[in-house]
C-alpha cells in the first residue's frame, strides 16, 4: 500500500518541529463510519504512527450515522485546538450539503485541512453466485431480473449506485447503512443484492472468495486488482483526508 504509507510518511515529515510544543495530552481523532470501513483502518494506522512519533496517544473514536455528518458536527463543535481532528471523506467534506438536511456544520468553514491521505475508488460487489461477471451483463441481468436490491453506507456508495442505475435504467430498492461494513456484509449474507464498498473493505472479502467484484469507479485499472476492469463512465473516487477545527479569527 505505498500510497498509504506515502501520505503518512510525508505527515511524519512535521514531526520534530510539531513535537517541541504539540501533543501534551492525548489526540481524539473521530470518524465517522463504523469500526472496520476505510477511514477507520486509516485512522488506526495513523493514529499508531503519530504516536510513536509525538510521544502522545492518538485514540479513534468512531461516531457513525448519518452519513458522517454526526462526527462532523461533533468536531465542529470542538475547541479549535488541534486536539479533536476528524477523519473526513468526500461523503462528509462535499456530498453532506447536498445530501443532508439541517446540516450542523460548514465543510468550508469549520474546518482547517491539514492532509489528503487516500484517493480510493469503490468496487462493485456481489455474491460469487451472482449471475455476471462484468458490468455489462450485470446490467442486461438487472433490465430482466426486475427489482434489485442495493445497500450502501456512505455518499461514494450512494453516488456510483445513482450512476450506474443511470447506466442501466434499471429498478432497485436502496437500503442505507451507518457505514460499508454492514453492507458488505448483508451482501454476503444475500440481505441485498448489490453493494459498493472501497478497497481496505472489499478486497479482503474478494480474496476470502465471500464477494465477486465486477468493476471499479475509476478510469484504469488498479495495481491493488489488476483483473477488476475500470469503467470510465463510472469514475467517482472517495478522499481521505484528515481535518482539524478551525482556529478562532
Amino acid at each position: 500500500m505505498k500510497w498509504l504509507y506515502g501520505a503518512v510518511a510525508a505527515l511524519l515529515m512535521i514531526a520534530p518541529a510539531a513535537a517541541q510544543s504539540y501533543p501534551t495530552r492525548t489526540v481524539k481523532l473521530v470518524v465517522g463510519f463504523p469500526a472496520g470501513s476505510g477511514p477507520d483502518l486509516i485512522a488506526r494506522l495513523i493514529g499508531q504512527d503519530l504516536a510513536q512519533a509525538l510521544g502522545q496517544g492518538f485514540v479513534v473514536d468512531n461516531k457513525s450515522g448519518a452519513l458522517g455528518t454526526i462526527a462532523a458536527g461533533e468536531v465542529a463543535r470542538a475547541a479549535p485546538d488541534g486536539y479533536t481532528l476528524l477523519m473526513t471523506t468526500n461523503t462528509t467534506g462535499a456530498a453532506a450539503p447536498a445530501l443532508v438536511k439541517n446540516l450542523t456544520y460548514d465543510p468550508g468553514k469549520d474546518f482547517t485541512p491539514i492532509m489528503r491521505l487516500v484517493t480510493s475508488p469503490m468496487i462493485l460487489l456481489v455474491k460469487p453466485d451472482f449471475p455476471a461477471n462484468t458490468v455489462k451483463d450485470f446490467l442486461v441481468y438487472a433490465r430482466e431480473s426486475g427489482t434489485l436490491t442495493a445497500g450502501y453506507g456512505t455518499a461514494g456508495g450512494q453516488v456510483s449506485l445513482a450512476k450506474l442505475k443511470s447506466m442501466g435504467k434499471f429498478p432497485v430498492i436502496e437500503v442505507p447503512y451507518k457505514g460499508i461494513p454492514p453492507a458488505v456484509n448483508d451482501t454476503i449474507s444475500g440481505q441485498v443484492s448489490l453493494t459498493f464498498a472501497d478497497f481496505a473493505v472489499s478486497l479482503p472479502q474478494i480474496r476470502g472468495g465471500k464477494l465477486k467484484g465486477l468493476g471499479i469507479t475509476a478510469q484504469q485499472r488498479s495495481p491493488l486488482a489488476p483483473d477488476l476492469p475500470p469503467n470510465h463512465r463510472h469514475a467517482s473516487p472517495g478522499l481521505r483526508e484528515i481535518h482539524g477545527k478551525a482556529r478562532d479569527p
